[in-house]
């Protein structure tokens, strides 16, 4: 049993745009916003000194069961499978068909989205070795273009980059 022409096109697009949705999902490390930023120091940096090391934390604190983005991907993507099927088919065969594709789809579509929003989401501990030997923890969502060895001022409970 084929599927005619404009099904498997509908169903090529709809894998397609799914695909391109999760690849938009990001939590790279070292993409954050400045906002905030302390001001600039004029002199002797006394609250600056150079990352020791960077800690991921953990996402322990998650409170959304691992399935649940299948879950609601594959509830997405067997209706929009339906809803296709309908417009372009009158065969009952084939419109079950097109929604356990569809939920199929959507499922690991949505599975990959949530793993990767939950990727970072504990954020990160940065420890700063400072200008008088002592060191800082400071904990953040993001790392703002902080590496190890990078110099950084800490400010406000955050390190930033000098």
């Amino acid at each position: 049993m084929n599927a005619p022409a404009p099904i498997k096109v509908a169903a090529a697009t709809a894998l397609a745009a799914c695909l391109a949705a999760a690849g938009c999902a990001t939590t790279s490390p070292g993409y954050g916003s400045t906002y905030g930023a302390p001001p600039p120091v004029s002199g002797t940096c006394y609250d600056c000194g150079t990352v020791t090391r960077i800690d991921v934390n953990g996402t322990t604190g998650s409170n959304v069961p691992n399935a649940t983005g299948a879950v609601l991907g594959g509830i997405v993507g067997a209706v929009a499978g339906r809803e296709i099927a309908k417009s372009n088919t009158d065969s009952t065969g084939r419109q079950n068909t097109a929604t356990a594709a569809g939920a199929v789809a959507g499922a690991v579509v949505g599975n990959a989205i949530q793993n990767r929003a939950q990727a970072n989401n504990g954020g990160y501990t940065i420890y700063v070795r400072m200008a008088n030997g002592s060191t800082q923890a400071v904990t953040q969502a993001d790392l703002g273009g902080i590496r190890e060895g990078s110099y950084v001022r800490v400010y406000n409970g955050r390190a930033w980059l000098r």
